[in-house]
């Protein structure tokens, strides 16, 4: 029986940590957009003309804020997600724990019945 767990287990718990990595990956892409869209801000400040530079640098800004926000939209779904397969994970590997318990008790319980009555006999 704790064969066949170990067979199991592994095959339940495989892709799940897979969703918390896409979760960082989204976040810090959004990190890197955020500083990307930062830099090209402040180049425009430095090259620009007066009059563009409040174009220029509020686009720029807004690039930087619309990538945060973008990956923040998706890494928090997807750690909510990590977070309900992680729970159902253990359930499951939790209920198949008990049902192996269960099983060698009634295996144990009957081999004690058989022991005692070849005794007895």
């Amino acid at each position: 029986m704790e064969e066949s767990m170990m067979e199991i287990v592994p095959r339940l718990e495989k892709r799940t940590p897979y969703v918390a990595l896409a979760s960082s990956i989204a976040t810090l892409l959004g990190l890197l957009g955020t500083i990307m869209g930062l830099i090209q801000a402040f180049t425009a400040v430095a090259n620009a003309n007066p009059a563009e530079k409040a174009d220029l640098l509020s686009a720029s800004i807004s690039v930087a804020m619309n990538t945060t926000a973008f990956g923040l939209m998706v890494a928090i779904p997807l750690l909510i997600i990590h977070a309900i397969l992680t729970s159902k994970t253990g359930d499951i590997v939790d209920s198949l724990e008990m049902a192996t318990v269960k099983a060698l008790n009634v295996f144990s319980r009957r081999a004690k019945r058989m022991a005692e009555a070849t005794v007895a006999a």
